[in-house]
């Protein structure tokens, strides 16, 4: 008999609501026992999707419930540590919403934890399973733009008003864009090209009101390779997403993987065509063929957040090994900091651990 892994959710915002819970609740090796908010219009939302879950309203009610296996934990980023340190002390397997931690040290002691009660820690890195980033990497793989040269990504959005009570916008530990959208961004790169030789940074406030940035750009430096990765809120009109120049050639792929606005809409994961992104936003690659500029479109490929807890049930239940390791989260964490550092002093910043 396939086991069943028992699972509770602490916190239901958005991290909750569309990219957590939708996920445990269509994996049929999941059974979502417990949802934990103190919001009463959040309890009853919950309660309407979720019918045979369980609401409660502290988290302590889901970690001390010796029949809970798994704790996924998304909520505020200030709360990441204590909640999966307590997680962890009782015995549960944890799945943290991203950013990891606020600081690399906070990391460490939880990976330390994990260890030593031989616990599964991982963080919910779903970006790994963009459509566009899987793309990409099909893209470097297949050679075709010779020796890679530039990488360059954009996560941007338009909004000009702020939003009122929003805790990312608040100056807090681990809010602003750099901890959100930088976060999926820097893991993506790390995946493809691992720890990079320095990080230089440039961050802004441009929306007025704000407290904490709204705008980075951000360089990792490798051995003939220049990553650049960019976000901001006022752009109101997006351009390229993915740029990759090589030597023999280029692709530029317009276009935000499907997944958050489909799971927004209420779509369930795993239906047909789900991820599959529409042929207008597939990427071009331009090479040289017989002296001539040859440019011939590369069909995306479907976006799959739900493989993320699948291989989080593996690891548990399989002994499998987890896709994103808990040192690999760590390592986000210290280029954020390294990030901050370079901002602040106007320099370049060579990677350290």
């Amino acid at each position: 008999m396939k086991k069943i892994i028992n699972t509770g959710i602490i916190g239901f915002g958005n991290a909750g609501q569309t990219f957590l819970a939708p996920f445990i609740n269509a994996n049929p090796g999941f059974d979502l026992k417990k949802i934990s908010t103190s919001d009463p219009a959040k309890a009853d939302k919950a309660k309407t999707i979720y019918p045979n879950t369980e609401i409660v309203k502290h988290a302590d009610d889901i970690i001390n419930d010796s029949e809970i296996e798994l704790v996924v934990i998304g909520t505020p980023n200030t709360s990441h540590l204590s909640l999966a340190k307590q997680a962890l002390l009782a015995g549960k397997h944890v799945l943290v919403e991203k950013p990891f931690t606020i600081t690399s040290v906070d990391a460490d002691e939880l990976i330390a934890l994990a260890k030593k009660h031989d616990r599964i820690l991982t963080v919910h890195h779903n970006r790994r399973f963009d459509s566009g980033h899987n793309t990409t990497k099909k893209v470097i793989a297949s050679k075709a733009l010779g020796a890679l040269i530039e990488y360059e990504v954009h996560y941007d959005r338009f909004r000009r008003e702020l939003r009122p009570g929003a805790w990312r916008e608040k100056p807090l530990p681990g809010s602003g864009i750099l901890y959100d959208l930088g976060a999926h961004l820097i893991d993506g790169a790390l995946e493809l090209f691992g720890t990079p030789e320095a990080v230089t940074c440039m961050m802004l406030t441009q929306r007025p009101g704000l407290e904490v940035e709204d705008n980075f750009e951000i360089i990792l430096s490798y051995p003939g390779l220049k990553v650049t990765l960019k976000a901001g809120m006022l752009v109101k009109v997006p351009g390229p997403v993915y740029v990759l120049y090589g030597d023999h050639g280029t692709f530029i792929k317009y276009g935000m993987d499907v997944q958050e606005e489909d799971l927004k809409k209420g779509m369930k994961p795993g239906t047909r065509d789900w991820g599959r992104e529409p042929e207008s936003i597939w990427g071009k690659l331009t090479t040289e063929e017989n002296c001539k500029d040859v440019t011939h479109t590369v069909e995306s490929e479907s976006g799959r957040y739900q493989d993320l807890f699948q291989n989080v049930y593996d690891a548990i239940a399989e002994g499998k090994e987890l896709i994103v390791k808990p040192e690999q989260a760590r390592q986000t964490i210290r280029i954020i900091e390294l990030a901050f550092q370079s901002n602040r002093e106007k320099r370049t910043i060579g990677y350290s651990n």
